[in-house]
């Protein structure tokens, strides 16, 4: 009888789905002149390591090259799939906002957006904004293209 209980609370715990959360993120850019911007904004574990990209923005596929920080991120976390979450590039003064099922264990865990961006013939920012995954959401200044990373539960 105990083995039978202990199969059926494990098969219980097995067959629960993680609860998840949308959170939403705007990505607010300066108002610049010149080309538009691709940004890659994606997910990185505690512990610095790689976790899940969220976004890229930019529709030419040759210049998500020049989103290196991500790039290599993604690369070293093994297959780069990138289907479903891409748009248009960004330009200067626009938003980007986007919506991503986050994982309940990821909140208050130490989780952190990241957002790169980069613009054609101008530079590239490999974390131009960065904030942590907390339950009251926040806000962060970005330090290129970025001006302001917003980020509610």
């Amino acid at each position: 009888m105990k083995k039978f209980a202990a199969l059926l609370l494990l098969a219980t715990a097995l067959a629960t789905p993680a609860m998840a959360r949308e959170v939403k993120i705007n990505v607010d850019l300066v108002n610049y002149s010149g080309r538009a911007a691709y940004l890659a904004v994606y997910l990185t574990k505690a512990d610095g390591n790689f976790e899940k990209t969220l976004w890229l923005a930019g529709s030419k596929p040759r210049y998500l090259g020049d989103l290196r920080g991500w790039l290599m991120a993604a690369s070293s976390a093994g297959t780069i799939q990138i289907d479903g979450v891409t748009g248009a590039s960004v330009g200067g003064g626009q938003t980007l906002a986007i919506s991503a099922d986050l994982a309940d264990s990821m909140i208050d865990a130490g989780y952190t957006i990241h957002v790169e961006t980069a613009v054609e013939d101008q530079g590239r920012y490999p974390d131009d904004a960065t904030l942590q995954v907390v339950s009251t959401g926040g806000s962060a200044a970005g330090t290129g293209y970025v001006k302001t990373l917003t980020v509610s539960l």
